[in-house]
This record gives structure tokens, sequence and C-alpha cells, in this order.
């Protein structure tokens, strides 16, 4: 499955031969009467059945419980980085967790009804000696992105011609090279970006589909597949590129569309969850409030096309970028606890603008938008974490032309020095540590809520901001 798939150890004193199955009281169950049953065990027990998924719990999962518990293969469709994907895979978690198979079988056949030719003659001559091996349920998921290139072979399978070189003949099953989908028998497979395939091999799956099994080259090849497909795609009004033909649409059971998080809390979560944050810089939660609120006003924005989306991963590289120039501000500076701050939030704007498709009226004003964007983004921020908190005594240090600088590279302490003591520092420390992020709050900490003040009073015209090489000045 995905590179942090948690390595898996074989439990002891599995049968390893088809009698020694047998004897045990081994079930044979399809995959998708697998799926169905062990879904309902969860849903019975009140466990989580998709971790990791953000967001979905009250529309996508539910309908997609249902494609499951009818026995569906299914299409995910929606915008880009809506966590199809990440959907798709936690489907194999309700595979068994070891499942037994013909050993060395190159399509995972069940000892109980091998449907290759040479396990069939194997379990012939052997019977209940045939070899069984175990196979995880990560090893029962594949996965196929989708491109125009992609051949029949690559899925289905080909003639392979060493074979037909050692003796096979042309019309024996042996001679054949399986693709991606036999080699995930009895399993899961995943197809991304499905309109991408040319129009020929999604043809090539009607049958895997439909009938169950595959046909390669020009001769009948009667392999039935024990599959459950699911694949990912694109609203065809925006996917150009190509479409799913209308006979291989119909041949889905279930079709089930996913969007963005709905709520704002949710997307603070799905960011914090998936951005690489470990052993870094800390970042407080409303550094993560703000991506998430100027991730959802872009996606709102007329300047945007609404067509494109806006992936989950706009905020996300967003935060982790955030974080790295927090790292790199302690590098240079020395800071001994690094905290981003509000200072490191414009860097983010060049970083994430590829990300984004705008309209052709915007030509030459994208950074102009998403600065703006990211501004309204921060005093909304502001109002949800300090609003009506007593702000007058920082104000006041203005009053009389002092000035406080602050910047990608001026450390937390510096800033604090220039500020001086704050009555009511103790009050907006609090507020930006509600989530119990540092206890005792550092430096670093008192810094970021203090730049948070500085922010929010500049947005709401109460003071103002000068930026001269890269570094803000507050004064009245």
């Amino acid at each position: 499955m995905s590179a942090d798939t948690p390595a898996t150890t074989l439990p002891e004193n599995l049968p390893a031969t088809l009698g020694a199955l047998r004897a045990a009281g081994h079930e044979h169950r399809p995959v998708k009467v697998e799926v169905r049953e062990n879904l309902l065990s969860r849903m019975r027990a009140g466990e989580d059945r998709f971790p990791g998924v953000v967001g979905f719990d009250d529309t996508v999962l539910p309908r997609l419980e249902r494609a499951l518990l009818a026995g569906h293969d299914v299409i995910l469709l929606g915008e880009r980085g809506q966590g199809k994907t990440r959907l798709i895979r936690t489907i194999a978690s309700l595979l068994d967790e070891w499942s037994p198979v013909v050993a060395d079988c190159p399509i995972n056949d069940h000892p109980y009804a091998p449907v290759c030719a040479g396990c069939r003659r194997a379990a012939a001559a052997k019977g209940d000696d045939l070899p069984v091996e175990w196979l995880h349920r990560n090893d029962r998921y594949g996965e196929k992105l989708s491109t125009p290139d992609t051949a029949v072979g690559d899925l289905i399978g080909d003639i392979d011609p060493v074979k037909l070189a050692e003796g096979y003949s042309l019309g024996d099953p042996e001679s054949v090279h399986y693709g991606l989908l036999p080699r995930t028998n009895r399993g899961l497979f995943c197809l991304n970006e499905l309109p991408d395939l040319a129009a020929r091999v999604q043809v090539a799956l009607f049958n895997v589909l439909e009938e169950r099994d595959i046909q390669i080259r020009g001769y009948a090849l009667r392999l039935p597949l024990d599959t459950l497909l699911v694949a990912s795609a694109n609203p065809e009004d925006y996917t150009n590129r190509g479409r799913i033909i209308t006979p291989l649409k119909d041949r889905f059971g279930a079709e089930v569309r996913t969007h963005y998080p709905p709520e704002l809390a949710q997307e603070m979560a799905l960011v914090r969850q998936e951005a690489a944050l470990d052993h870094g810089p800390a970042v407080p939660a409303h550094l993560v409030e703000v991506l998430a609120r100027f991730t959802r006003l872009v996606r709102e924005s007329s300047s945007v096309d609404d067509r494109s989306g806006i992936s989950a991963r706009f905020a996300i590289a967003g935060l982790e970028t955030v974080a790295a120039s927090a790292a790199r501000r302690a590098a240079l500076t020395g800071e001994e606890h690094p905290v981003a701050r509000v200072c490191d939030l414009p860097s983010i704007v060049d970083t994430l603008q590829g990300k984004v498709e705008f309209e052709i009226g915007e030509e030459g004003r994208e950074t102009e938008v998403l600065a703006h964007l990211l501004r309204r983004a921060t005093a909304d921020t502001f109002r949800s974490t300090l609003g009506g908190a007593d702000l007058t005594a920082l104000s006041e240090r203005f009053t009389d032309g002092a000035t406080v600088e602050s910047g990608e590279l001026v450390g937390g302490e510096e800033l604090l020095r220039s500020v001086g003591p704050l009555p009511g520092l103790s009050e907006l420390i609090a507020r930006v540590t509600s989530d119990g992020q540092a206890d005792p709050p550092n430096p670093g900490y008192a810094a970021a809520a203090v730049e948070l003040a500085l922010e929010g009073l500049y947005l709401n015209r109460r003071i103002s901001k000068d930026i001269v090489d890269d570094r803000s000045i507050y004064r009245t």
C-alpha cells in the first residue's frame, strides 16, 4: 500500500497445506462478501470504518458504505485534492488481515477454488498437500494511475514472448503475462484518474466489471476474477483530457461524489493531520486556522477557476512552508524554541501560486489576489482568536511615536523586547495556546500572540505598517 504502511508479522501456526486449511475450518468468502461482512462487523462494534478520512462522515461515507454493502464497484467523482485516493486506500482495511493463497500463484488463487491453469494442475496432483501461503491485506491492494499511454497489457495482460520461446503454444493460458488487475485477484484494485485511460483500454474493462473475467489478444481465456474495483475521476466538465465512456460508467454499480471539508474545523483537522511537521518548529493553532481560512477563501474567489478546485494539498503545503520559514529563522538567529508567527505567512503566496488556476481576466494579478485573500484570512482569524481581548495597552504603545519591528528574521525574544512589558500579555498567550500547545508557554508563543495582535490592529486600521527590506515596522 502506501510507504508509511507498518510492517506486519505473519502469525505462527497458520495452516501450510490445503488439508490443514480445511481441518482448521477456514471458509472461503468472495472479496465483496468479505468487505461487506467486515464492514457490518465494524458498524455493530462502533469502530472507525475509514480511519484518517476527515469531513465525509455525514455525506460521502454513508453513500460509500451503501455501495460496499451492495457489492458494487465504485467511482469516486470529485475535484482534485478531496481525498479520493486516501479514501480508497482505507477500504483495503476492510479486507481480512490474512488470507490464504496457493503458494507461488501469480494471481493469488484461493486454495479451495484455483482458477489459473498452473494452480488447477498443482491441486489435482497434490490434493491436500497443496502448499498454502498467507497474504496480508496490504498486499491485496493494487493501484494504477491512469495515463494516456497505459496499455491493455498493463492492466489486463499480454502474451509473454519468453514463454512462447520456451515452447508454450499461443493458445495456452500459461503463455500469458498477467497485468495489474489479475495480479490483484481476490483484492481491491484502484484506478486513479479513470478518464485519462484511452477508450480502447476502457473497453477492455467491460468484461472485468460485468462478466468478472478477462480476455487477452485474439483467443478466449476464461479467468474469473474476484476483485473489487474502485476508480477515481475528476468532473468531466473540467477534465478535458478524456472522459469515461458511457458503457463503462454503466458497469460501475455506484458513483459517489466527494467534496472539500464543509466546516472550518474539519479543514483545520485535515491540514494538521496531513502536514509533515514532526520534530519541526511549533505551529500555533491560529496559523493553521489562517491557512484553512485562506484555502476556503481561494476556493470561493471569483478570480479563481472554480472548475479546477483548490486541493487540500494547497493548505498542507502552505503550513509546511510556514514551519520551514520558522526553522530558517531559528537557524539564522539562534532561536532556541522556534515558533511560527504571522511574519512567516507572506512566504506562502509565491509558493502556492502554481497550485491555483486563475480566470483568464486575472492574468498578471495572481500574486495580488492571493495576498489580499491571505490578509482577509488573517483578519478573520484575529477576530476569532483575539476578538474581545483588551488590546488597549498594546495600541497605546504607538501613541507616542514608538515602533515595533518584526519580520521573518526577527527572533521571538527580540520582538518581545521591542514591545516591552505588556499588561494583558498572559491573556493573549492563553488565547493563542487554548488547545494546550505550550504548557508553560515559551517566549516563542508569547511572540506569536503579540504578532497576531499587532497584525490584527494593522488590518483593522488601528495602527500602520511599513514593509522595509522584508521587515514589518508597526507604527502609529
